[in-house]
């Protein structure tokens, strides 16, 4: 080890005495975000301007624009993520522009009079106007809420957008967004700043600091690679001189998640969800937004329902979409930010660089740390403590029992001890007689532990012992937890890179690494510290239109060295067919490549890669891209031989590919083959994880990729695995494959994708799969038809979901929580959603499940909008219909259970075995839309979900047909006429308190009086109907009469007020989930309702709102409810 830091040291003395060239000379090496690049401040010469990639070769000039006097590079972001730019920047002298009078102050037509020269002074008062001179856009609110029903709760929101110039050369971008919002609904958070996102960042030319939600990011360090999202500061300085530069960064940040990464295999024909856990297998984790790579096969995907894949951060599910099918040969790799929060953790990002035109060296420091004395999700006891102190980093000794003595409380989850056949066991009990305590239960795995889950209430979930058959343990759960230790990670990183001309490159790094596991204890430190580094040597042998480099690297890692994040390929595992490698790592890599900017590059690499203590091997890398007239051929092959002291192993791989294009059409093929033969030195046996598999595929296509097309193809492989102690064939699969887009005009679009896959096994059933998507939108007789329609099938999974209520604020839920029973407990069958804001305090937890069903799922969605307006200039029949509009909305989405291979491909047919459904249809027919001469709107609505959870699915039906009629009678009087008809079904399998089927129909008058344009009295009167249909038999028969006052000037003061008086005339059992659905959240009999809503602009940004609402019925007190809110507008 010694004798490697020295060469590292050499190397580095070596770059300390490279020359400095001219001092117009520049040489830049930058990571293109954007395809608009800003080369310099100056302009530069269009004579010495070369533009390099990401592996030093030179990119031809018709791959990019250039504009030398603004010094502008434009260039395709996707194709070179990494440019090295060389130019020579021209004197500021020749571009500077000279003038006798400073242009800012000449006044066009002197229509701005502030800014002309006056010999008197101005009485002109300047009002106050926050932000002024910077463009700013958003609000911020503050309000107040309170009420005799409620706690006062205090909302704030802020949304805030800012940018532009502090002064001459400071200039401020600010993007601040702060909403106070309770755990999220068909989800779940941990905190509620979980969803803030504030930055401000002030900026020059040389210097910039940024504060707030910011990332973290290294993508230039070899060693230390990372990209987190973090709160804090970050600075940034640059000192430029005529012939270097130097850069500063310094950052500090409370950490807001940790790297994880989870590697599975993909399931035949099952799109997902897929769960991702934790590092320790934690089911229940909160993704970091958008801070998720996901990989198949070694290939990074694309986020979106258009695009790959679709994630659930709040469940922590994947799903991929279904033009990307899934099969059981896709290695899926998902590296992500999960948060975290068991102590408070620093991370602070320090370095320099220094710049010449040959010479780069660079500096960096990272320091993670858990702030041991200040843990947030766990409170340590002292005995806790010592646990930790005593396990070093042994994981498995960092356990204690959860269990801990608790006073009774209603609706809390507590148990009491029993012993059965002599063991202490935990027994629920609500009996406040009882010794109670609060007991955690952890997930180990099936059969790993002494407990299952008996039930789920509202408040969490029961757990009941079970005891073990013939020593083997028949639960999955523990009275344990898992203590997390707090840890320390430390990396520095020493770069250097040295060009002394344009053919020859040299650069390493060398870096070192502290990372202690455990801050408690002192025990195992000996393998706290590691040390890496790296050579890199270029030349270009050749360079012609055909160009020839070779390359030659080497890398030393020691055992115990750690980085934050994978520096390594993300399938490099795979690649050299590692299970478990120790010792020291060497890898020397030898690459020779010939090239050429338009017709290829062919190349062989030789790797050498040792593990000190169990593996050494030896690597071939074969690459070929040639480009043969319209012929393009792609081949990759590799062949592998390693061992180690138990095995040995010959790993080989070739994939490639051929197309030719004709003038409108292509045809091409692809041949790939893998080999893995592992074999025991002892027993000369092949190990279980060899594979072999060979795979053909053709496919013909005709048209234009970017515009329309049509692809059609054939898949063919071939699997073998080990069978009897040799490598025999397990299955077979054939795919067939089209890919479209068939229509692209500006009026019409039309593409289809359909995937059928079958797989003949040999030693269990075959299995079946069909994905498919069709997508068309049209637009008819100059926009009067507007169509679009989407059809989707696919296989997947579908999670039993378990879930649970949390009390939050109120006002802030969804739910309320009714105890029909009055025993005091809080019953999953208990909540509804809540119908007055006073009584809004609860919301829905999903809890992670490992229970999914397979499942075929049919989509279609589809939208029908016609308007006949461009007939209003029109005579006779088109006259009459330029009055008419129709819009139709229909949505299907239904999942049925696999069984066998059939597909379901009608989603019209909706059956009752369906496990899963969200059906909607709409559709409204208007006759003079937004006028209010005999304006007419029919509006039919059908709706059916069906949900499939733990506790047993759930469904609900509604019809709904409404009629409404609006007309102006002269200048004062607007008649409105409305009348629905309706039929609410709802089924719950394990609760009947939850079956009704509700008939109902409601007419409602309303008359208005328009007093002048600002202001109008209306006068209603609604009766409503309803006839529960099911057991119970209640009836409802509703009269209201309301009165409306509403008055609004100018957008500067509005008011509107309502007094409601409501008679419920109500027959059948009260205190249910029915009753509290037929009188919408009221009592029977007599009911008033009044609401109070002012709205005054005070300043030309500033706005306060006050809301006033109050009922109150005959057997309760009159509640009120008042809010006050402050708006700031910009």
């Amino acid at each position: 080890m010694k004798k490697t830091f020295c060469i590292f040291l050499v190397l580095l003395g070596f770059s300390l005495h490279a020359q400095k060239g001219s001092k117009n000379f520049r040489a830049k090496t930058i990571h293109v975000v954007s395809d608009t690049i800003r080369v310099d401040t100056v302009s530069i010469s269009p004579y010495h301007f070369k533009v390099f990639n990401q592996s030093k070769q030179l990119i031809d000039t018709l791959r990019y624009t250039v504009d030398f006097a603004n010094a502008i590079l434009v260039i395709d972001k996707e194709e070179y993520p990494v440019i090295t730019i060389e130019y020579t920047a021209l004197p500021a002298f020749l571009t500077k522009v000279y003038a006798r009078f400073d242009k800012k102050l000449i006044v066009p037509k002197a229509t701005d009079l502030s800014r002309l020269y006056s010999v008197r002074k101005s009485t002109k008062k300047n009002a106050f106007i926050p932000f002024d001179g910077l463009k700013t856009s958003g609000n911020i609110s503050r309000g107040l809420t309170v009420g005799n029903n409620q706690d006062a709760v205090v909302n704030s929101n802020l949304d805030l957008q800012i940018s532009g110039n502090l002064s001459k050369n400071v200039k401020i971008r600010a993007s601040i967004t702060d909403t106070n919002v309770p755990l999220q609904e068909n989800g779940f958070t941990q905190r509620l700043d979980e969803f803030d996102r504030v930055f401000i960042e002030l900026f020059s030319n040389n210097w910039s600091i940024k504060a707030g939600d910011i990332n973290f990011e290294n993508t230039e360090d070899y060693f230390m690679r990372f990209r987190k999202k973090v709160a804090g500061v970050s600075l940034n300085a640059t000192i430029d001189n005529e012939e270097s530069n130097i850069k500063f960064f310094a950052s500090g940040a409370i950490v807001r998640g940790q790297f994880a990464r989870n590697n599975f295999v993909g399931q035949e024909g099952n799109q997902g969800p897929y769960k991702i856990t934790g590092t320790t297998d934690e089911r229940f984790i909160l993704l970091i937004s958008g801070s998720e790579t996901v990989y198949v096969n070694g290939v990074p995907l694309q986020r979106g329902e258009n695009n790959d894949y679709t994630i659930d951060y709040n469940t922590a599910e994947l799903t991929f979409t279904p033009t990307f099918p899934v099969t059981a040969n896709m290695r899926i790799s998902v590296e992500y930010q999960f948060s975290e929060r068991n102590f408070t953790r620093f991370v602070t990002y320090n370095g320099a660089k220094y710049t010449t035109d040959k010479l780069t060296l660079g500096i960096g420091f990272y320091n993670e740390n858990d702030a041991k004395n200040q843990p947030l999700q766990q409170s340590l006891s002292n005995s806790q403590q010592e646990i930790l102190s005593l396990a070093g980093d042994d994981i498995s000794q960092m356990v204690v029992p959860s269990a801990f003595p608790e006073a009774f409380e209603e609706n809390k989850i507590l148990y009491k001890k029993e012993f059965q056949n002599g063991i202490e066991t935990f027994v629920f009990s609500n009996n406040p007689n009882d010794e109670l305590f609060n007991v955690k239960f952890t997930f180990v795995g099936a059969h790993n532990g002494n407990y299952k889950i008996q039930t789920t209430v509202a408040t969490g979930r029961i757990y009941e012992y079970i005891a073990p058959v013939n020593g083997i343990a028949q639960g999955s759960y523990e009275p344990i937890v898992q203590l997390v230790a707090p840890n320390k990670l430390q990396i520095a990183v020493l770069t250097a890179d040295y060009s002394p001309n344009t053919k020859t490159n040299i650069n390493s790094e060398v870096a070192y690494s502290v990372n202690d596991l455990n801050l408690f204890s002192s025990l195992d430190d000996g393998d706290n510290q590691g040390f890496a580094g790296k050579v890199n040597w270029r030349q270009t042998l050749l360079q012609k239109s055909w160009q020839l480099e070779s390359k030659l690297n080497y890398e030393f890692v020691s055992t115990d060295f750690k980085t934050i994040e994978r520096f390594r390929t993300v399938e490099f595992f795979r690649d050299w067919d590692l299970v478990n490698p120790l010792g020291d790592q060497q890898l020397l890599i030898a690459s020779l490549a010939y090239s050429h900017p338009k017709k290829g590059i062919i190349s062989y690499q030789f790797d050498k890669l040792n593990f000190s203590k169990n593996f050494n091997g030896n690597k071939h890398n074969f690459l070929a891209e040639v480009t043969l007239g319209k012929t393009l051929l792609k081949a990759k092959g590799s062949f592998l031989t390693s061992s180690s002291e138990t095995d040995k192993t010959q790993f080989s791989r070739w994939y490639s590919t051929v197309n030719h294009h004709f003038t409108k059409s292509w045809i091409g093929g692809k041949l790939n083959f893998e080999s893995n033969e592992r074999t025991d030195k002892s027993t000369r046996t092949i190990a279980d994880i060899s594979h072999r598999f060979l795979e053909y595929e053709g496919y013909v296509g005709v048209g234009d990729t970017t515009k329309v097309y049509l692809e059609i193809g054939y898949n063919y492989r071939v699997t073998d695995s080990l069978q009897g102690a040799k490598l025999q064939q397990v299955n077979t699969a054939n795919t067939y494959f089209l890919r479209s887009k068939l229509v692209q005009r500006k009026t019409a679009d039309l593409s289809l994708f359909i995937n059928y896959r079958t797989v003949a096994n040999k030693n269990f059933n075959d299995e079946e799969s069909l994905n498919s998507r069709i997508s068309y939108r049209q637009q008819l007789f100059n926009n009067a038809v507007s169509l679009q329609t989407v059809y989707e099938t696919s296989s997947g999974s579908l999670p039993q979901q378990e879930f649970n209520y949390v009390q939050v604020e109120t006002g802030l839920g969804f739910y309320t929580w009714n105890d029909y029973n009055n025993n005091g407990i809080q019953e999953l069958d208990e909540f509804e959603i809540a119908q007055f804001q006073d009584e809004a305090n609860y919301v829905r937890v999903l809890l992670p499940t490992i229970n999914f069903i397979k499942t075929d799922q049919n989509k279609v969605s589809q939208s029908l909008t016609i308007n006949m307006s461009n007939f209003k200039n029109k005579k006779g029949f088109k006259k009459l219909l330029s009055h008419f509009t129709n819009q139709s909305f229909l949505l299907i989405d239904s999942k049925k259970e696999r069984v066998g291979g059939t597909f379901n491909f009608d989603p019209f047919t909706i059956s009752n075995d369906a496990l899963a459904l969200n059906m909607n249809l709409k559709n409204s027919l208007f006759y003079n839309r937004g006028r209010q001469h005999y304006s007419t709107t029919y509006t039919y609505l059908k709706s059916r979900i069906k949900t499939a959870f733990s506790v047993g699915d759930q469904e609900g039906n509604l019809t709904s047909h409404q009629l409404a009629f609006s007309h102006k009678i002269g200048k004062f009087w607007l008649v409105d006429m409305k009348g629905i008809v309706s039929e609410n079904k709802s089924e719950s399998q394990n609760f009947s308190s939850r079956n009704f089927l509700l008939d109902s129909y409601e007419v409602n008058p309303k008359l208005s009086y328009l007093y002048t344009n600002n202001s109008r009295f209306e006068i209603e009167y609604a009766f409503k109907n309803k006839e529960n249909k099911d057991i119970g038999l209640e009836t409802l028969q509703q009269h209201k009469l309301g009165a409306n006052f509403i008055y609004a000037r100018n957008r500067k003061f509005s008011i509107n007020s309502a007094l409601n008086f409501i008679q419920n005339n109500f027959e059948g059992t009260l205190n249910s989930s029915v009753s509290y659905q037929m009188l919408e959240g009221l009592q029977p009999g007599t009911n008033f309702t009044w609401n109070l809503t002012l709205q005054k602009k005070i300043t030309s940004y500033l706005d306060i709102n006050i809301n006033y609402l109050g009922r109150k019925s005959e057997t309760s007190k009159a509640i009120h409810t008042g809010t006050i809110q402050l708006r700031a507008s910009f």
